[in-house]
């Protein structure tokens, strides 16, 4: 396999999911040769998105109006032979109720690659590393904690694409039909931070991660991906499984499990380390005219069940000593920070339509439903794709009672229009 290929192999990687990405690199290194024509004639990207949005608050919270111009660019160029450069960046100037309120930059990415031959990679730098067969959610995407800086979109494959990455040394070696992927991220700051230019370390980086990623085709349904994951006091194991059932449904098992405390212990700044599991198991569904639809159960262990969510509820409510609303409140903002489920279980509902009964029309939507307070959120996309312009309205809308999982949203629905422009 040619050294250019291998590249194509890593720059097609961060747009899917990981255990496509390891699919799609272990396809091509069957291959002898790639057309020449499938390689890209530009080495870069980008585009501007001028968007609106309003929104209906629920009784008492605030949910401003909004207006956001975002920039968005990505570089991907060769160096000299067998080096590789890559940089992305967006930033987002938000304003809301017609007032400038802040611009948010994240750097998604910025590394460097080196290839000493054409099995291998090394990369150093920020790196967006993503891993994962669910849609929704995603127990083996280890590194996704801190990972969202700015959030212009519901849609799950957006809030992937769009987060910062860690700084890494990752190797990746690939041979017949399997791959073996070894990283380590150094702890290099303590805490977030809120200036909307910082490199945020804080969050990307908090400790010291390593992550092992392997896997090997054994048969044409079996083609799992293992990890192995670590950080201080904590160890995980997981595995990505996706099998074809019949020619137009995919099954697809996620899971992860090992020794860690659980999500209202890290808010109380407490440790009851115990084994926890958390996994996601889905089917997705496509016809011909190009309609695909998902369904996935989601749990995790390591959230609350029913009895201590109706407690932090209760706590709020009652205004209890202990609890109180910061601690409700300190547990949904790590949950959020984390992309953990709130509550032990949900499920979800994901369809999308390219070309829906006209060319360049694309829709998607999903419904998600918290099986431990029955709250639920649903949210509709309608794109218009042209060459050099998109033109995109989204719906948002939150259900439940004040303080369950969708309902303690601050807009009980939220509409956006958004027109984006590519270079």
């Amino acid at each position: 396999m040619a050294p250019r290929h291998l590249w194509l192999v890593l720059l097609l990687a961060p747009a899917a999911h990981a255990i496509e990405s390891d699919a799609a690199a272990l396809q091509l290194a069957d291959l002898p040769d790639a057309p020449a024509a499938a390689v890209p004639t530009r080495d870069w990207r980008a585009h501007a998105e001028l968007a609106a949005g309003i929104a209906r608050p629920r009784d008492g919270a605030q949910a401003p109006d909004s207006a956001r111009l975002s920039l968005d660019a990505v570089l991907d160029t060769t160096l000299a032979p067998g080096w590789r450069l890559v940089l992305s960046d967006r930033l987002d100037g938000w304003a809301w109720q017609g007032r400038a309120d802040r611009a948010i930059n994240t750097l998604r990415e910025a590394y460097v690659g080196w290839q000493p031959d054409a099995s291998t990679v090394v990369d150093l730098g920020r790196v967006n590393v993503r891993y994962g067969a669910g849609l929704g959610y995603n127990p083996t995407d280890f590194f996704k904690a801190g990972a969202l800086r700015s959030v212009t979109s519901a849609d799950p494959q957006a809030l992937r694409e769009n987060r910062q990455g860690s700084v890494m040394l990752r190797g990746q070696r690939l041979w017949q039909g399997g791959a073996l992927t070894a990283l380590w991220s150094p702890e290099l700051a303590d805490s977030p931070s809120d200036d909307g230019f910082d490199l945020d370390l804080g969050a990307t980086n908090p400790v010291d991660r390593w992550l092992l990623v392997a896997s090997q085709r054994l048969n044409d349904w079996f083609d799992p991906q293992w990890l192995l994951y670590g950080e201080p006091g904590s160890v995980q194991a997981g595995v990505n499984w996706s099998v074809l059932l019949s020619d137009a449904l995919v099954g697809y098992v996620e899971w992860a499990g090992g020794n860690q405390p659980s999500l209202l212990a890290r808010a109380r700044g407490e440790d009851d380390s115990a084994f926890r599991a958390a996994y996601t198991v889905g089917a997705t569904w496509t016809t011909s005219f190009k309609l695909s639809v998902s369904a996935e159960y989601q749990r995790d262990n390591s959230a609350v069940d029913a009895d201590e969510w109706k407690a932090l509820q209760n706590d709020v409510r009652l205004g209890t000593q202990r609890g109180s609303a910061d601690d409700y409140a300190r547990y949904r903002q790590l949950a959020g920070t984390r992309q953990a489920l709130t509550t032990r279980e949900g499920l979800m509902l994901y369809a999308s339509w390219q070309d829906a009964g006209v060319a360049g029309l694309d829709l998607a939507g999903y419904w998600r439903r918290d099986l431990v307070d029955a709250s639920w959120q649903s949210w509709l996309q309608a794109r218009w794709r042209g060459r050099w312009a998109d033109l995109t309205a989204q719906w948002l809308y939150n259900h439940g009672t004040a303080l369950s999982n969708y309902g303690a949203a601050p807009a009980t629905q939220r509409w956006q229009l958004a027109l984006t422009h590519y270079f």
